[in-house]
């Protein structure tokens, strides 16, 4: 029998009450209460915790009242698929009725409530994600998840080919999964890939939104290198983003040596023509891809980047003109951030008015801001209103 052991996720009084509501022991009301998915997974492989997941027996109205009898906030938040949050100290707990899929699409599917939990679990991705876990930590594994688990290994439940025609987003979370939880070096499974190469165009009926999602996740793993290689080539990264090309990734990843991940930069690193055409990138998101492949292509020092784009937006720019361009990092690039962090553009409009105005006074300090740029810095007011005369 395996037990989780040391979770204070799993021990802490809001969680315990949660269970205690659903369970509701000494009642005939009482359901089964079983946490599935990240946190079980996370917690057997030692990887933080973050979301809590529980399944149950119970329909979703059950649930409602369920809570409410024990005096615990119930949301309905996915009602109509089965879900529903408790929240008890403002931990929520996304509670799931227990499902079965009727028809899938590709996309979505249509689920019915079950009382079965091998029901619950054949319907999961992975098998390490379909591995459950009592209140008191008991695991309970009903398709023998636990081994794929120890070994790392990404294990689609069933039939790969089947599990991804029901849900083509399945293929990039394969990869994701891969990169987050799998052993690189034990290599992907040949039957996963197999499928995912003979699947290919159901890509294509994917929402940018969820394509989106997938991809950044996957680039905010630790190392996503060989699961980006391995998509490429078997023709997934083309099919996402067209003309992308993978090959400054790993030195971008080498390069970046304990910075803090940011997965614009390294989907900066991918290009791809007219790539915020195949994503739906947020507003931020969208204008630090540009500035960085523009900076790249610039022939702006390192000093300049951070004077204009702020130290980190710079930084992140000269690690990825060195991948790009395959440069060595200047010893000197902390030196060179902070200079430019630093630096204060000493001429302000008051000092050109009233002799100038308009379009005139703005290409002025442009002028003299260009002129102060390339001096590195140096100089001062007097001797810029001096160029002017």
């Amino acid at each position: 029998m395996t037990l989780l052991a040391g979770q204070p996720w799993l021990t802490d009084p809001a969680t315990q009450a949660v269970c205690a509501a659903l369970t509701a022991e000494g009642t005939e009301r009482g359901a089964a209460a079983l946490f599935v998915g990240g946190c079980v997974r996370n917690a057997l492989m030692g990887v933080p915790v973050s979301d809590i997941d529980i399944a149950t027996d119970a329909t979703p109205d059950e649930v409602v009242a369920l809570a409410k009898a024990a005096g615990i906030k119930a949301i309905p938040t996915g009602i109509d698929h089965g879900t529903v949050t408790l929240v008890q100290n403002q931990i929520p707990h996304e509670v799931t009725t227990f499902r079965k899929d009727v028809a899938t699409d590709g996309r979505r599917a249509v689920v019915a409530f079950s009382k079965e939990i091998a029901e619950d679990a054949a319907r999961r991705d992975f098998t390490m994600n379909a591995i459950y876990a009592r209140p008191d930590g008991t695991v309970v594994d009903p398709l023998g998840g636990m081994a794929d688990l120890k070994a790392r290994r990404v294990r689609f439940i069933g039939t790969a080919e089947h599990r991804i025609r029901e849900d083509y987003l399945r293929t990039l979370r394969y990869f994701r999964f891969h990169a987050w939880y799998g052993d690189t070096q034990a290599g992907f499974d040949p039957e996963a890939l197999a499928a995912i190469a003979a699947n290919l165009e159901g890509l294509s009926q994917l929402s940018l939104e969820r394509v989106t999602a997938e991809l950044l996740k996957l680039l905010g793993a630790p190392d996503p290198a060989p699961a980006i290689a391995v998509m490429r080539q078997i023709g997934v990264l083309g099919q996402i983003l067209p003309g992308a090309d993978d090959r400054a990734l790993a030195p971008l990843i080498h390069l970046e040596a304990g910075a803090q991940v940011d997965p614009v930069r390294r989907l900066a690193a991918l290009g791809g023509a007219e790539m915020q055409g195949h994503l739906r990138l947020s507003k931020a998101e969208a204008r630090q891809l540009v500035q960085l492949r523009d900076a790249v292509s610039a022939s702006a020092t390192a000093t300049e980047l951070s004077y204009r784009l702020g130290r980190d937006l710079a930084h992140s720019a000269c690690l990825l003109r060195a991948a790009l361009l395959e440069q060595p990092i200047s010893p000197e690039l902390e030196t060179d951030l902070a200079r430019g962090t630093e630096a204060i553009f000493p001429i302000v409009a008051a000092d050109l008015m009233p002799d100038l105005s308009g379009a005139a006074l703005g290409a002025a300090l442009k002028q003299l801001e260009q002129a102060w740029i390339a001096s590195g810095f140096a100089l001062d007011r007097a001797e810029l209103l001096q160029q002017l005369k």
